[in-house]
């Protein structure tokens, strides 16, 4: 017992030396961590407690480690210390090595320990400059601010002078942006073009070539022949020509043979109209119209109206217009039927109708075209004939040579013999047409006044005439081109048609 607590008693002085070491090693060497901007010194804790580890070795060398109570554990124990001191001698000069060894590792860390107390007091040097430094560093930034926001002010001013400077180059550098991207893609085409204009150019200046060789192999083939050709040519059209001459001469003698057969056809007329006016001396119907008779029997009224009216054929086709009107009617009467042409129209649409006119001579040529004619007075015939007797009544150029005084009855005795229905239809000069002043209608010698529309309207309305159409007939222009150069609504207000026609139908 007593060894154990000996035992015991040696350990716990093995451990508080340790500590009573490690308090010392650690109150010597404060610590391994550094401060900032310090030298990172060495950990020098795991070597001490390396150290200390080795010394409880060293005490525990030679010696028995302690055990519980008891006979058996003593009687061990007793065993264990027996030999602990019979091979003292044998462990003796070890444990003397351990201990120098121990002292060399203390002699190790007490070096260790002055070098970081040396590296320490370096770091704090360093840091007493380092500080230094980062003061002048510090000053210097601020001087390097100053002079940076003075050159940052200098560089605004400046860099907006250059904005204010550049912003017009700025236009014109995109402007030439796009000029070149337009060149880039024009020239990129226009390179194409080329290409292809060239590859066509000299196509064609191949095909030309065999064409032009061609040709003039061809030329140079038919040359006689085209000779040849031409020759005969010439002397077919000069046969033609000799032809075409001879034609001509034939049909200027046929038509000059026409003129004078005509003219001796009008002579030989005029001749028998004076041998039978001074043997017969009939004796002509008591008329309103009884000068006008006088004038046309002065002179031959037959060749004055084909002269200055028309011929036959013209004044046809200008009565035509009035074929719709009567096509519908049973009985027609032309007043005034002149060389009956109104008659033949009438004739070819199958509609009967019959003439009277005062001369002799147009009643003579009427006959002998085989329409029926008769030399009559109007008003005397028109009071002959039955109530309603008519379908139509038509008559042109013939009103303006009777006395205006007389108009109204010729209105009132052709509506009363009109039938229910029936037309009435008269073509006379236009008065409203300043042109028939200067031309046609002072020609004619027997003409008494001019009849405006509206007064032949008013007749037929006070007659019992409805629906009445007027129709200007033959524009003046036709005859006048120079009217051409009047205002539209001026010629067509005072130079419209020289003459105008105005139907009505009779109402009961």
């Amino acid at each position: 017992m007593g060894a154990e607590d000996g035992g015991d008693i040696r350990a716990e002085e093995l451990a508080a030396v340790i500590q009573e070491i490690r308090g010392r090693v650690r109150a010597r060497y404060p610590g391994t961590s550094i401060a900032p901007y310090q030298i990172p010194l060495p950990d020098l804790m795991p070597l001490l407690h390396a150290r200390d580890a080795a010394e409880a070795k060293v005490a525990a060398i030679g010696s028995v480690n302690p055990r519980a109570g008891g006979a058996l554990n003593a009687l061990i124990q007793f065993v264990k210390k027996t030999v602990a001191r019979a091979l003292d001698w044998h462990v003796r000069e070890q444990v003397d090595f351990n201990r120098n060894t121990i002292l060399c590792v203390q002699a190790t860390l007490e070096a260790l320990g002055a070098m970081n107390h040396t590296l320490a007091l370096l770091a704090e040097r360093m840091n007493a400059e380092m500080e230094t430094v980062r003061i002048e560093r510090e000053q210097e930034r601020v001087n390097s601010a100053a002079i940076l926001a003075e050159l940052r002010r200098e560089f605004a001013v400046r860099l907006d002078q250059f904005e204010r400077a550049i912003d017009p180059l700025r236009s014109q550098i995109e402007e030439l942006k796009d000029m070149r991207a337009h060149w880039v893609e024009w020239r990129q085409g226009w390179e194409r073009k080329l290409e292809l204009n060239e590859i066509q150019f000299l196509r064609s200046v191949a095909d030309l070539q065999g064409a032009f060789q061609h040709r003039a192999t061809l030329m140079e083939a038919n040359f006689r022949d085209i000779v040849k050709s031409q020759h005969a040519d010439y002397l077919g059209a000069l046969d033609r020509s000799g032809d075409a001459l001879q034609k001509l001469l034939w049909g200027e003698a046929a038509k000059s043979r026409v003129e004078f057969e005509k003219l001796i056809h009008l002579e030989l007329r005029l001749i028998r109209q004076r041998s039978a006016a001074a043997h017969e001396a009939p004796v002509p119907p008591v008329s309103s119209a009884a000068p006008a008779i006088a004038t046309r029997e002065a002179f031959d009224y037959g060749r004055f109206a084909e002269r200055f009216r028309g011929g036959e054929e013209y004044v046809r086709e200008r009565q035509r217009f009035y074929v719709p009107y009567f096509a519908a009617c049973g009985e027609v009467l032309d007043i005034g039927c002149g060389r009956g042409e109104f008659l033949e129209l009438m004739r070819e649409a199958g509609v009967h109708a019959r003439g009277i006119d005062l001369s002799g001579e147009s009643v003579t040529v009427c006959v002998g075209k085989g329409l029926a004619a008769a030399q009559e007075d109007l008003f005397p015939y028109l009071e002959s004939l039955p109530d309603a007797s008519l379908d139509g009544i038509f008559s042109s150029q013939v009103v303006e040579h009777i006395e205006p005084e007389r108009l109204p009855e010729m209105i009132r005795l052709a509506a009363a013999k009109l039938a229910r229905g029936g037309v009435l239809a008269l073509e006379t000069p236009n008065p409203a047409c300043l042109a028939i002043f200067a031309t046609h209608f002072y020609l004619d010698p027997t003409h008494h006044k001019p009849i405006p529309q509206a007064l032949l309207s008013f007749y037929m309305e006070e007659f019992g005439l409805g629906g009445v159409e007027v129709h200007k007939l033959s524009p003046a222009m036709e005859s006048m081109p120079a009217l051409a150069s009047l205002p539209e609504d001026f010629r067509e207000a005072f130079f419209g048609g020289l003459d105008y026609a105005i139907i009505g139908r009779k109402l009961a």
